[in-house]
């Protein structure tokens, strides 16, 4: 299918005509996005950093952008999916793109992917990408950030040779794509090592698949607790590695536990482009300090207290759970959900229930997910705690407002699940809660 240029004028546009140009949402393999990159002559200059992984992508990639950006770096970063807006999937020194600029991207991979009539075509995720890739190409990028959107050996982003890789936390999802054990997720998401090139893996307990393909492919293996280590107190933590120690850090403005182990591969990640893209103490000290992303254990201070994650696996649905188990007591949590249908919600079900009083499952706006309904039943068939109460909503809005008007002040509502649950709750701003209790 081709088009007249003429038919598109807004990044609305091309977002329509991308979604109706192929016949899959999702097609692994990169002979066509590679064809018509080439087309583009895509390439980069300066430093690329490539971030795979099952959980900790996103947050990784946001303190690499921050720190760099501290440090005065001029900083492209590529991240999906997206909260509310699209244009939040690409960010220029530190802020997201504006949508006439990624129009224009769009228009360049028309032009290439149809050239002399010869049209290949793309995915969604493809199109888009070489649209992002483009808009980067041309801003005089210091440093580029490559989120993986799935896997990584035959993900789209891996057309792009990795100066760095870091492979966060590995466990289940997807596993219709890339394999039911972690071995086989492994060994997909090793797919983005590069011969010679530095390999940071943060995963404490990494699958033999990703060790075994570093030493096959002569990757330079920083791997925590050989390479790198970290170690602290409550007030402050250190890290230490291969010539570089960093002592009495902060510890990462991003909440959780987890965050130490992905701020860990940062470090490693930065030690070992130091020649290439060098940072002070105090870039890094700020850089964790200022970092922000939202929908990752994100707080908002309110009467309920409001909590924001888009955990939607089984190992990042049990980083939540320990999330929300530290923060302390609350006479009732209330929890607004909703998931792709592919999802393994037993063991997600199992981990976070004991600590949900009253569940607001929601449809969400999209054919790949689950039914309020369907989410309903499978908690059903599994819940044994008595006095639970559920209830179904048509979209996330509707159930937060549910959750506010059954919510006491000192409650907690935690909206989670996927990306459409998170966004569909920040879609016209960041809710400030007030129960009506306040009031009475």
């Amino acid at each position: 299918m081709t088009v007249s240029m003429n038919d598109f004028t807004t990044l609305a546009d091309w977002l329509a005509h991308c979604e109706r140009l192929h016949p899959t949402a999702i097609e692994m393999g990169l002979e066509r996005v590679r064809a018509v990159a080439q087309r583009m002559q895509i390439r980069f200059d300066c430093p690329v950093i490539t971030v795979a992984g099952t959980n900790g992508k996103g947050s990784t990639c946001a303190m690499l952008e921050s720190i760099l950006g501290q440090a005065g770096y001029r900083t492209g970063l590529f991240t999906s999916p997206h909260l509310v807006h699209f244009e939040e999937r690409l960010r220029l020194l530190g802020q997201s793109v504006d949508a006439t600029t990624l129009a224009a991207g769009f228009a360049a991979v028309e032009r290439a992917r149809a050239l002399n009539g010869e049209v290949i075509s793309l995915s969604y995720f493809e199109f888009s990408m070489l649209a992002i890739l483009d808009v980067m190409m041309r801003s005089g990028l210091d440093v580029v950030i490559l989120e993986v959107g799935l896997g990584g050996r035959l993900d789209s982003t891996n057309i792009i040779d990795t100066d760095c890789a870091i492979i966060t936390s590995i466990d289940l999802d997807h596993m219709e794509l890339l394999g039911d054990n972690r071995e086989s997720i492994g060994f997909e998401k090793a797919g983005i090592m590069r011969t010679g090139r530095p390999v940071v893996v943060s995963d404490p307990v990494p699958p033999q698949s990703v060790l075994d393909r570093a030493l096959e492919v002569g990757a330079d293996l920083w791997r925590v607790g050989h390479d790198f280590n970290v170690s602290g107190d409550p007030q402050q933590w250190s890290w230490a590695g291969r010539g570089r120690r960093y002592s009495g850090l902060a510890y990462p403005a991003l909440r959780g536990a987890n965050q130490l182990v992905n701020a860990a591969g940062v470090l490693a990640a930065l030690t070992a482009l130091r020649e290439r893209l060098p940072v002070t103490a105090q870039a890094v000290r700020n850089g964790l300090a200022f970092v922000e992303l939202p929908g990752r254990f994100q707080i908002v201070p309110g009467q309920p207290m409001l909590v924001l994650d888009v955990a939607h696996n089984p190992h990042s649905v049990a980083a939540l759970t320990a999330n929300l188990d530290a923060m302390g007591y609350f006479p009732t949590t209330h929890a607004v959900f909703g998931a792709m249908a592919d999802k393994d919600l037993a063991p997600m079900f199992a981990k976070i229930a004991p600590l949900v009083d009253r569940w607001y499952f929601t449809d969400l706006p999209t054919g790949r997910a689950a039914s309020a309904s369907s989410l309903l039943q499978q908690w059903q068939a599994q819940n044994s705690r008595k006095g639970v109460l559920a209830m179904t909503f048509s979209d996330p809005v509707l159930a937060l407002q549910a959750a506010v008007a059954g919510a006491d002040p000192a409650d907690r509502i935690v909206v989670f699940g996927s990306f459409y649950t998170v966004g569909g709750v920040l879609a016209k701003g960041l809710p400030r809660l007030n129960a009506k209790h306040l009031d009475s």
